[in-house]
């Protein structure tokens, strides 16, 4: 059973990835499909002054859950099996890392279109991913 990594921020693009999963599961073999959301870190002193850690806990689980539930329902709405995860770190690591550590033979997503010039100066979670990770990255538009 091929196991695919598909991270999810609840973009439209990311949604799109989830799609093209779908139809990849109703055509082939069986898929393993690990659906993963990755939380920016707070790190900032000043925040930590009035906010507890459990505080930022909950914010981002809510967040995470809110970025994770479309995909989650069209999985389900196609009877598709997953896992789903929330982790915090630096994106892109974190995806490439996730799939490193847990045998995922690809990574499945979202793109959102911008220009070669964009990615050029502000890269993309996307271009870093396909840097970082040891395993074919699959972009849907």
């Amino acid at each position: 059973m091929t196991k695919l990594l598909v991270p999810v921020d609840g973009s439209e693009s990311s949604q799109r990835a989830a799609e093209y999963v779908r139809g990849l599961a109703k055509r082939g073999p069986p898929l393993e499909i690990e659906l993963l959301n990755v939380q920016i870190p707070v790190v900032s002193g000043n925040i930590r002054r009035f906010v507890t850690q459990a505080m930022i806990d909950d914010y981002q689980r809510l967040e995470s859950e809110d970025a994770l539930n479309p995909a989650k329902r069209m999985l389900e709405q196609g009877g598709v099996p997953y896992k789903a995860t929330m982790l915090v770190g630096h994106t892109a690591e974190t995806i490439a890392d996730y799939a490193r550590k847990n045998g995922c033979e690809g990574i499945v997503m979202g793109t959102r279109g911008m220009g070669p010039m964009k990615n050029l100066v502000l890269g993309s979670v996307a271009t870093q991913v396909i840097h970082a990770a040891d395993v074919p990255v699959t972009l849907v538009r």
